[in-house]
């Protein structure tokens, strides 16, 4: 039997119309209470007993059974040798996308990630100074599916912003033809790590992954902070060790809004929401026009697409469960509406995405014009694909060099300098009742 995606018809002149829309956006992030404490579980063992732990977790949860965590390590060498092995279509096109990424990071670096100083009239310097993190490591799912691409945009700032160690943990579960004591290695993710300048890789997955790069083992070494998207188990893992290491953020489902004023083919429009759609059944794809002709164009192209889809029943649950095809009265209150929703990626999907671009103020990447699908920024585009989800763009930025980097402030006073602010930081500190504070300052004033 065909299945039927039927995406939450909405026009936003009718009456309730906020409170459908945002039911329709509503999503809870907060873990089922059996996972967080299975991860609280899993976390305190892999601090308590390091390699064991680990081996254990690997074993029953991977299918993977070694003698050591060493044995779960994967040789620099055999990345090299997965990069050589490649079919030259493959080859090319994770190289193609590595310096896409790479060019892009490495112009970030120049904006927005350089040291500067000056010195003020009493000839005092104040600055900063950004330097790298030292080491910090990498998750990439590998449970159901191989994400290489998921690697270039973790490692590549990283390495960029002159991280001195990378260390990358994927899930390999054994399956069928996996070699003995090994799960399943993709070989298009191990090239993607040695294009992308990853220093150690270990096939560990899931919560024990997070906590062997949060606290270390005697073969895993401890990071300063952890990136890259994982299950649920994951992502409450990395909840919980922030503030023992920094992570990149709590991602939620994947999420698309499209703006469109009828000038780009329905059919363009209808795959975009399906790319999505297709990554789970929790995923968002909406589409905002003024032209309700065009959106039952849309809705027609989705109709006669969804059968040649190999995730259609993905596609389907998704788009009925939580899609929307939404009337606006016109484009401005599109874009008004696009802001409310923060969402990780927004396609200006019209003739004019210029006219529109400077009224949208909140989204995780901005994609303009008919021709700039959100697919070829999950690949090869060049900015980031680590986005912020749930609305959270409105204070959230996507993954980038400056989340490699960390920023001290520079303060050298002058003698002359500091007789005008130690005078001030006297009153202050007195004010304040710390007189430490303020005798330190006192006993430079001439």
């Amino acid at each position: 039997m065909s299945v039927l995606a039927r995406p939450m018809r909405l026009r936003t002149e009718d009456a309730g119309f906020d409170a459908a829309f945002q039911q329709r956006l509503f999503w809870s992030s907060d873990a089922d209470a059996a996972i967080e404490q299975r991860v609280a579980d899993i976390l305190a063992d892999v601090q308590a007993r390091g390699d064991a732990a680990v081996l254990e977790y690997t074993a029953r949860f991977d299918g993977v059974s070694v003698p050591s965590v060493a044995a779960l390590e994967i040789a620099p060498s055999a990345l090299k040798d997965a990069f050589d092995g490649l079919p030259d279509e493959q080859r090319e096109a994770l190289l193609f996308a590595a310096n896409r990424v790479r060019s892009y990071h490495e112009a970030q670096k120049q904006a927005c990630g350089q040291s500067w100083s000056y010195r003020d009239a009493d000839g005092s310097l104040l600055g900063q100074k950004v330097t790298p993190l030292d080491r910090v490591g990498i998750y990439v799912p590998g449970g159901k599916a191989a994400y290489p691409s998921s690697v270039l945009m973790n490692a590549i700032p990283a390495h960029v912003a002159g991280v001195a160690e990378i260390i990358m943990v994927v899930p390999t579960p054994a399956g069928k033809g996996s070699a003995a004591g090994q799960g399943e290695r993709n070989p298009l993710v191990l090239a993607a790590a040695h294009v992308a300048g990853v220093s150690r890789v270990f096939t560990i997955g899931g919560a024990q992954a997070v906590a062997a790069l949060a606290y270390g083992t005697a073969t895993v070494p401890k990071v300063d902070k952890i990136t890259g998207p994982g299950n649920a188990y994951v992502a409450a893992a990395k909840r919980r060790v922030f503030g023992t290491v920094g992570i990149d953020m709590i991602a939620g489902p994947s999420e698309i809004l499209v703006l469109a004023d009828g000038s780009t083919p329905p059919d363009w429009v209808a795959m975009d929401l399906f790319s999505q759609a297709e990554h789970d059944e929790l995923a968002q794809s909406i589409l905002l026009c003024p032209d309700p002709d065009y959106i039952a164009r849309v809705q027609a192209e989705i109709d006669r697409l969804l059968p040649e889809m190999p995730r259609s029943a993905i596609i389907a649950s998704s788009l009925n469960g939580r899609g929307a095809l939404v009337q606006t009265r016109s484009m401005e209150e599109a874009c008004a509406i696009s802001n409310r929703v923060a969402p990780e990626h927004l396609e200006v999907s019209s003739n004019e995405p210029h006219r529109w671009e400077p009224l949208l103020r909140h989204a995780g990447a901005i994609f303009l014009g008919a021709y700039t699908s959100e697919s070829l920024g999950d690949y090869c585009a060049g900015p980031n694909h680590v986005l912020p989800t749930g609305a959270t763009a409105r204070f959230s930025s996507p993954l980038g060099v400056y989340d490699f980097q960390k920023r001290s402030s520079l303060i050298e006073v002058s003698a002359a300098g500091a007789q005008a602010l130690g005078k001030v930081a006297s009153v202050l500190a007195h004010g304040e009742g710390l007189q430490a504070h303020a005798r330190a300052a006192e006993m430079r004033l001439r």
